[in-house]
């Protein structure tokens, strides 16, 4: 392999050769299994890669071999190596999350492609299968998400490895806080979404940040710092100024999401326009908008709020509505201010100067993306 070779190449590359090893086994199995191979192929072989990319700077600014390139280069896969098979267990687990999300926000398109249960849903009636064809594709989705989470666990053994045992002990503590923290959140982002209007005004806000955080927030930026820095056997004060630094990058980088949700270019985005709108998402951009209208038109708002059926114009409605109250410039600012709160901690924390310049490459790249 040559000497500088981009990290997302490497764990493409360690994707591809672990989809590969798994097709055989499945071969072998049967070939009715080749329909949820082709999915999984197609969910990982795309992406941005933040959380392998995080994971590895947080193992990266702990790492005594710390001489970061700045383009994010290994020296070799096999230098590397478990570090990478952790990155890619991450990128695993991402995939596996969106499947099960999708699921449950009752999603049609991941990525500009059909969702996992879409995609298995039309196999059915292609295939003019018998029984119910949603019920095909919702229970083939579940499955597949599963066997992605026992994917992403075999990876996470295959980091740890032969490490000494308190690094894979407190490394695999990470791991399963990260777990069960997105998992809780996903519960609590369902919650709202049915309590919300039970819940007192003056809640909401609050509510709305306590899903942003353990949905989105701490597995997306933190837990892959921490993750990746437990491997290189941080200490508890590094870990801390880390998760400084990754807890209010991943809430800037969430709201950045939900803004996209509503008002993202479905062509850069791959969902359609006001996506968020019509699955009824109740995120810190509603709240705020709730907080400022009367009590008729926020009646009428959160009535056409989770409809699916909401036409273009009526989606075009409701974001000049929360254009109007000031909720979307008052997030963008609540974005700005938490992007500053995480590079007030990065310039702070006791790390390597190579991987300090490159996380504050992606923080920006995170908070002023487009899709």
């Amino acid at each position: 392999m040559s000497a500088q070779i981009k990290l997302v190449d490497v764990v493409d590359a360690r994707i591809h050769s672990f989809l590969e090893a798994r097709s055989e086994e499945m071969d072998i199995i049967s070939p009715d299994l080749e329909h949820i191979l082709a999915y999984a192929n197609s969910m990982l072989r795309s992406g941005k890669r933040f959380r392998a990319r995080f994971c590895y700077w947080g193992w990266r600014s702990i790492a005594q071999s710390s001489d970061a390139d700045p383009l994010g280069g290994v020296e070799t896969l096999e230098d590397a190596s478990p570090v990478i098979a952790l990155a890619t267990s991450l990128e695993v687990f991402h995939a596996a999350a969106l499947v099960h999300d999708d699921i449950m926000d009752n999603s049609d398109t991941r990525r500009g492609l059909p969702a996992a249960h879409r995609a298995f849903e039309r196999i059915h009636r292609d295939r003019a299968y018998a029984g119910d064809p949603e019920h095909f594709g919702e229970s083939t989705s579940l499955l597949l998400g599963d066997l992605l989470l026992a994917w992403s666990d075999d990876l996470l053994t295959l980091a740890l490895g032969d490490l000494p045992p308190e690094i894979q002990r407190s490394t695999r503590a990470q791991f399963s806080r990260m777990r069960q923290e997105v998992t809780l959140g996903q519960y609590l982002d369902i919650h709202e979404e049915a309590a919300w209007l039970r819940a007192a005004e003056n809640e909401r806000l609050e509510r709305a940040l306590r899903v942003v955080t353990y949905k989105s927030a701490k597995y997306s930026m933190e837990a892959p710092l921490l993750i990746g820095a437990s491997l290189a056997g941080a200490h508890t004060d590094q870990l801390e100024d880390l998760s400084a630094f990754g807890l209010p990058l991943g809430i800037a980088f969430q709201l950045r999401d939900d803004v996209l949700g509503v008002f993202g270019d479905s062509e850069v985005t791959g969902k359609p326009s006001g996506d968020d709108l019509r699955e009824g998402k109740r995120t810190v951009l509603i709240a705020r908008a709730e907080a400022t209208m009367l009590e008729s038109p926020k009646r009428v708002f959160n009535e056409l709020l989770g409809d699916r059926t909401l036409s273009g114009e009526q989606i075009e409605v409701m974001q000049s509505t929360l254009r109007d109250t000031g909720a979307l410039d008052e997030v963008e600012q609540m974005i700005r201010d938490y992007a500053e709160q995480a590079m007030d901690a990065l310039r702070g924390a006791r790390i390597t100067e190579g991987a300090r310049a490159e996380l504050q490459r992606l923080a920006d790249a995170v908070t002023q993306r487009s899709s």
